[in-house]
């Protein structure tokens, strides 16, 4: 497949307002990253508003979908509350993901066929209402082919085990045949979970990949070198594994 020239960076923010949550306050602000992230080399941003609110709150995502000329993607779960607030807000990207209280972070994929008319519909409403709808699934051919078949347009692919075991062909190799796999069926596929500066050139360098999804990395970098040169930073290795492969 031919490389396409720009690969899309969008900045998870949800870690700015985990600092923020540790006090309930109101600093750092999430929102004000925002036009930090645009100005390192972010072509958008991304949020996950979860059913428990450990980070992200319902304002913050009021004004994110509110702020004009912003490319925003937000992630939730296929709730009817969140399917509403997609609704009524109209972001440029909704990626449903799946969601367990007691973890620490997203650890999988969504179960597309398990959960296929649960999934289906949300897809449907949220396609209606015409927002680009993204699931955010593992690396399987089969989960790809399902979530073509119920109307997505995009899917994100997990990264989580290539970024736990970068080293083992096998992590990579999956995330290369999943992109060509789904490229081959008109997906967009996107990408993200556990990237960093350390990890990201392989991932960034696959072909079919038109996105990157990153957060707790850029944030914790942004704790040492501000959130604005972190996103620069990623922005670089991104074109530079792109010139390069």
């Amino acid at each position: 497949m031919k490389l396409q020239k720009h690969q899309r960076l969008y900045i998870n923010i949800d870690h700015v307002a985990t600092l923020r949550q540790a006090r309930r306050g109101a600093y750092p602000d999430p929102v004000e990253a925002v036009s930090l992230c645009l100005k390192g080399g972010a072509d958008g941003i991304t949020a996950h508003l979860r059913e428990d609110r450990r980070h992200i709150q319902d304002d913050d995502i009021e004004r994110l979908g509110t702020m004009a000329g912003l490319t925003f993607n937000l992630e939730m779960a296929a709730t009817d509350e969140l399917i509403g607030l997609a609704l009524r807000l109209k972001p440029h990207e909704v990626t449903l993901v799946p969601e367990r209280r007691q973890e620490v972070t997203t650890e999988g994929g969504l179960h597309v066929a398990g959960h296929r008319t649960h999934i289906a519909e949300a897809v449907a409403r949220l396609n209606d209402g015409g927002i680009k709808t993204s699931l955010f699934i593992d690396p399987v051919p089969r989960v790809l082919d399902v979530s073509r078949e119920i109307g997505a347009a995009a899917v994100e692919l997990h990264t989580g085990t290539y970024a736990h075991a970068p080293n083992d062909p096998a992590t990579l190799q999956a995330l290369r045949d999943a992109a060509r796999h789904g490229a081959s069926i008109g997906l967009a596929v996107h990408a993200g979970h556990g990237l960093a500066i350390d990890n990201i050139a392989p991932v960034a360098a696959i072909p079919e990949i038109e996105e990157l999804n990153i957060g707790h990395a850029v944030v914790g970098r942004a704790v040492f070198v501000g959130i604005e040169q972190a996103v620069r930073e990623l922005r670089r290795a991104m074109d530079d594994a792109r010139a390069g492969s």
